[in-house]
């Protein structure tokens, strides 16, 4: 299935996505290749921000620009991996039973299937700035991210009690 139709279908049921995607192999190269897209999308939502700052600033907008870009498509991935390998350490805490790959997919899953929803807040702050509209839609990505990303690290960490659920 392609990714775009993987990613709506996870609005619609988060852990039936999930349990696809670990019924595939562990393959570390699809795991970096999701948080990787997913950071270089939320690159691209910062665009419109980033121009209305540097346009209402009269600051330089390739400077911004690379700031941006060094932290979403170059730090951000590695400290994905580092919160990635924490929330398999809570999970493993409470009774989770996965491994590491599946802390990891989980997470970078949730970040890539969010994305359309960053790129709606990005919009969102380049078009209106700062506002209720504005924190109405960054709230929205922060529900949908977290449901998606505890949804699909249950199924990660419990796959077997998990198989009988719906969603």
């Amino acid at each position: 299935m392609a990714v775009t139709q993987d990613i709506v279908a996870t609005y619609r049921g988060p852990g039936r996505v999930m349990r696809r995607l670990l019924s595939m192999g562990q393959r570390e190269d699809r795991a970096l290749a999701l948080v990787m897209a997913g950071c270089a999308v939320i690159f691209v939502a910062q665009l419109p921000r980033l121009a209305r700052e540097a346009h209402l600033t009269g600051q330089e907008l390739n400077p911004l620009l690379g700031g941006s870009l060094l932290a979403w498509v170059f730090i951000a991935p590695l400290m994905l991996y580092a919160l990635a390998a924490a929330s398999h350490l809570v999970a493993r805490l409470i009774g989770g039973r996965g491994d590491w790959y599946g802390a990891r997919l989980a997470l970078f899953w949730a970040i890539l299937a969010s994305s359309p929803l960053m790129l709606l807040n990005g919009l969102v702050a380049g078009f209106l700035g700062t506002g209720p509209a504005l924190s109405f839609v960054g709230l929205l990505w922060l529900g949908v991210f977290c449901w998606f990303w505890a949804r699909s690290l249950w199924v990660a960490e419990r796959p077997e009690a998990a198989e009988g659920d719906v969603a």
